[in-house]
């Protein structure tokens, strides 16, 4: 008995402490359970984003990571006190189901609602509006409507709401519709491949061609597939929504403040200012003329602190890079320096290019060093470049005349709807520089952030041995101006 007893007494305080342990594990793991997944996040901190590598997205600017969900993203994981990690699955179709799964906590990939992802995903505000569009070659014919594809071959990504919409149209109005779905391929490969002609057709977002226009000169859309469609972030349908009511909650926010509208304006807000033949020029151009100048653009940018490409480009929108242009208001050169500002900046002789370069170069650092420090950029490289072409007077009075209206008179997206009102008499006369024609300095901007992106695409896409305007010579005989036909083939 007494040893029953002691074994008893043995045994029973080992097996509380198992249950004690026991309870004490449940406790915690349901208490884990029970932390709000942004609580979560934020003491890991990491903010897990599936994405896309495109020019919408994400990808790898001169100065680093860009891309509006990228820009997006980033400021929303400092709102919340962590950093971005970005990850791109293999194939579209693959983002969504990441979500879905917990792979990652979100995914920021241009992303349309749409009434079938609806059912399995859970998605915030909208912070952006397209539409889908049919993208055809120019020169082809037009297709009216989905149903005038005839025997086209149409392609699009696998597992996006393109596809979505093609089969509703199918089951509902076009039972004669066929198409392609590929899930290795994105969108802007569809594109080029409309562009080459290997394909007839593809679905793309409006804001996809937009940018892509620009690369792909060739392509255009015939008509819109769909009405209006909100972007938004995606998330899993937790019970939880704490990461997504921040989400909302930030975007609310940068609504509000303008900080959205600048950040669409900085990716979208020039990109239809080329037309066809300006593009057309400008790659002849680039063939013929930017040979003989890139040295010179390339040590002016090395001396005062700039991308080679940005002061190429201010100088093909001066003066096509002609070293003997000449304005009816007297500024000459490649960088049509007015003679005040040529003697200011100790350059003797206008029409000499490395003069002329190396003066729009330094002329452009004086007007940058002139803006406050606060100013960041890219806002602080617009703001300067408007002052370049318009004068620094005039773009403080702009600034002016911003703040005045409750507007941030430091970014560039505030300051371009406002330079237009300087032509206007109820407003420039009670500013100090007086009239001014407010619209040119805009232009001006937005065609050499144009020329810039396409310089930057060019140097890392098309540095093979032949340029595209020679590969337009040898393939085919020169063509007038009015000849559509006459575009470079651009390789991918």
């Amino acid at each position: 008995m007494l040893v029953d007893n002691n074994t008893m007494s043995t045994h029973r305080p080992r097996g509380r402490l198992r249950q004690l342990l026991l309870y004490l594990l449940v406790l915690t793991l349901t208490g884990c359970e029970q932390q709000p997944l942004l609580e979560r996040i934020q003491a890991d901190g990491e903010l897990l984003v599936a994405s896309r590598n495109t020019p919408t997205c994400y990808y790898e600017a001169p100065e680093g990571p860009a891309g509006l969900e990228y820009d997006l993203v980033t400021l929303f994981a400092e709102e919340i006190g962590v950093k971005a990690r970005f990850v791109f699955p293999d194939s579209f179709s693959d983002i969504l189901p990441a979500v879905r799964t917990g792979k990652v906590h979100m995914g920021a990939a241009g992303l349309s609602i749409t009434p079938e992802r609806r059912l399995t995903t859970a998605f915030s505000k909208p912070y952006q509006e397209i539409t889908q569009q049919l993208v055809y070659r120019r020169g082809n014919r037009r297709p009216k409507d989905p149903g005038d594809l005839g025997e086209g071959t149409l392609e699009v990504v696998a597992g996006s709401s393109h596809e979505e919409r093609l089969r509703y149209l199918q089951e509902t109005t076009y039972p004669q519709l066929h198409w392609v779905a590929r899930s290795e391929y994105d969108s802007e490969e569809l594109i080029y491949l409309v562009n080459e002609q290997v394909i007839d057709y593809t679905v793309a977002d409006s804001n996809d061609v937009a940018l892509n226009r620009r690369f792909f000169p060739h392509i255009k859309a015939a008509f819109d597939l769909s009405d209006p469609e909100p972007l938004a972030w995606a998330f899993a349908k937790h019970t939880d929504s704490s990461l997504r009511d921040a989400a909302d909650a930030f975007l609310v926010r940068i609504m509000r403040d303008g900080t959205l509208a600048g950040l669409i304006e900085r990716y979208y807000g020039y990109t239809e200012q080329l037309n066809f033949v300006d593009k057309r020029d400008f790659w002849r151009h680039v063939a013929k003329r930017l040979p003989k100048y890139e040295d010179l653009f390339r040590q002016a940018g090395e001396k005062y602190g700039y991308d080679w490409r940005l002061l190429a480009a201010i100088g093909y929108q001066e003066s096509h890079w002609n070293p003997k242009a000449k304005s009816p208001t007297g500024v000459r050169g490649i960088m049509m320096l007015t003679l005040n500002t040529a003697k200011r900046l100790g350059v003797k002789n206008r029409l000499d290019p490395e003069q002329s370069i190396f003066g729009g170069a330094r002329y452009l650092r004086m007007l940058e060093r002139t803006l406050p420090e606060r100013i960041p950029e890219p806002d602080r490289s617009w703001l300067a470049l408007a002052g370049y072409n318009v004068g620094f007077g005039h773009l403080e009075d702009a600034r002016i005349l911003t703040e005045r209206q409750g507007g941030d008179p430091d970014r560039w997206a505030e300051i371009k709807q406002r330079l237009p009102l300087l032509s206007r008499k109820r407003y420039y006369k009670t500013l100090k520089h007086g009239y001014a024609r407010g619209r040119e300095p805009v232009n001006y901007v937005d065609n050499i952030r144009n020329y810039y992106d396409l310089l930057v695409w060019y140097t890392n896409n098309l540095r093979v041995a032949e340029t595209p305007e020679q590969t337009v010579d040898k393939e085919q005989p020169a063509a007038a101006d009015t000849d559509l036909t006459d575009l470079p083939t651009l390789p991918p």
